[in-house]
Parts: structure tokens; C-alpha cells; sequence
């Protein structure tokens, strides 16, 4: 499959995956979003622009921080997404946020255009996230921040996926692996540009119940490659089969640890 198509494929996915998230904001979701503007001074009257926005957690805290004088850009290409956000929006009244359906990778605004870029656990789904980074140096304004977050390597259940994967000879490439420790972190933002870089750490991780935490659907999600796209179903079941008992075999009190280690870094235009 040539790359260009697996990418159409890979991000249809995601945009199905979100699409069926019809009551997404939750007490997890929102926790893990609003740390960073922890990491932001904003300011009344700033231009804003929030990649990946979702439902807007995010984009409606700044929008509301900013006021009446500044303006919010929510992009996104998940529809379903939007549609929450914008319900939002209008019950609260909010007339300060703008939200364009939009592959956030490939959007492009006029250099200098914002004071603040936000991405809330998002980064990892492009495909190029150096090149992304770079383009979100040209769209700040001199002394412009960046914030987002991101996951460890070791988080959202992938090390077991790949280790039973990689048992049979199927090896997969961990979505989290770019921005994966502080120092991967660092050094992107370096190459792209930035400076003052600070990555703050945070433990999001949680325990599920087991009859939650045993059922994987087979999926995996990376922007590059999907071996697991060329399995058949009957070695699909073998892997499930197997991820069940790693699970049942490691939880206790009927319980499973579901680890969430989060990076919630911030960084200037220089």
C-alpha cells in the first residue's frame, strides 16, 4: 500500500474513531486537558489557535479567559467533534471562537497570526510532527507560545500490545514514540526552533475493571504503518486471546492498571 493511501486510510479511522464519541467530555478528559493552561499566561485580547480541538475543552476555557477582545481557532476534521463543541458554544453564549473542519496537519494561516498554540494530546496523530512544530513557529508572533501534551511510551496499554504482537513476528511502531519521553520532547522543539522548553510531568493513569480492561478490538492506531492491517482474522483472534489472559493474569482485585503518563510541555518562539 503507498504511503499516501495508507494515510487516507489511517486518518478516515481516526475521524471514525471520534465521529462515534458522542458524549466525549468526561471528569478524565477534562483533567487532562486543562493542565495546560497551567502552562500559559494568557492574556485578555490574544489571538489563540487550539489544534485539534474536539470538543472544545480547551478552545472554551481560553475563549472565556481571553474575552470579548480576543478570538479562539478550534481546528479539527472530526465532525462529530465540532457538533459538541459548537452546542457548547452556543448555550454558553460564547462569540469569541471560530471552528473550521479542518486536517489539522495541513491547515495553514498567515505568519504571525497568533499569540498562543495549544494542542491538547493530539500532537501524536500527525504524521510529521516536526514539520507540524515548524509551522507552528511561522503562525506565532514574535515571543509566541506553544503548549501540548502528550503520552509516555509506556502508556494507553501499547508495550502489551506489541510485546504479544512481536511474539508472532508482527512488529508495530508505538504511536507515542516521537514525543515519548521529555527529552524526545525537548529536542523536537530545539530542532523546530523554540526555546525556554519545560515539560512537566503528571500520572493520568487509572484502574479499570477487568471486564473493561480484557477486551481489545484489535485496533492500532500510528500515522506511518499498520501491520496489523494484513492479519487474518483468525490469527486477530489468536492476538485478542492472548492480550485477554496477559490482562487477567496481571490484575488484581479484579482490577487493571491503566497507565497514563502525561507530558504537558510549553515553549516560546524564540
Amino acid at each position: 500500500m503507498q504511503n499516501s493511501e495508507y494515510e487516507q486510510q489511517y486518518k478516515k479511522k481516526v475521524i471514525d474513531f471520534f465521529d462515534s464519541r458522542n458524549s466525549y467530555d468526561n471528569d478524565y478528559t477534562i483533567h487532562r486537558a486543562l493542565p495546560l493552561l497551567d502552562l500559559v499566561q494568557l492574556q485578555k485580547g490574544q489571538k489563540v489557535l487550539d489544534m485539534a480541538t474536539g470538543t472544545g475543552i480547551i478552545a472554551i476555557a481560553v475563549a472565556q479567559i481571553i474575552g470579548s477582545e480576543g478570538k479562539v481557532t478550534g481546528v479539527d476534521f472530526s465532525s462529530g467533534m465540532l457538533a459538541q463543541a459548537q452546542q457548547k458554544i452556543e448555550e454558553l453564549g460564547l462569540q469569541n471562537i471560530e471552528l473550521i473542519e479542518a486536517d489539522a496537519e495541513y491547515i495553514n494561516f498567515n505568519d504571525e497570526s497568533f499569540d498562543v498554540i495549544l494542542c491538547s494530546t493530539a500532537i501524536v496523530y500527525f504524521k510529521d510532527i516536526l514539520a507540524a512544530l515548524r509551522k507552528w513557529y511561522g503562525f506565532l508572533k514574535p515571543g509566541g507560545v506553544v503548549s501540548f501534551s502528550c503520552c509516555s511510551e509506556q502508556s494507553c496499554g501499547a508495550p502489551l500490545i506489541m510485546e504479544i504482537c512481536g511474539k508472532h513476528d508482527i512488529f508495530l511502531t508505538n504511536i507515542n514514540e516521537p514525543t515519548g519521553t521529555p527529552e524526545k520532547c525537548h529536542n523536537l522543539l530545539v530542532e523546530a526552533g523554540f526555546k525556554d522548553i519545560e515539560v512537566k510531568t503528571q500520572q493520568l493513569g487509572f484502574y479499570r475493571n477487568l471486564d473493561q480492561a480484557r477486551e481489545w478490538n484489535g485496533g492500532w492506531f500510528h500515522p506511518r504503518e499498520n501491520p496489523l492491517l494484513q492479519v487474518s482474522s483468525g490469527q486477530m483472534a489468536e492476538l485478542k486471546a492472548e492480550y485477554r489472559q496477559k490482562i487477567e493474569a496481571e490484575a488484581t482485585e479484579q482490577k487493571s492498571w491503566y497507565e497514563n503518563l502525561t507530558f504537558f510541555v510549553t515553549c516560546q518562539k524564540a
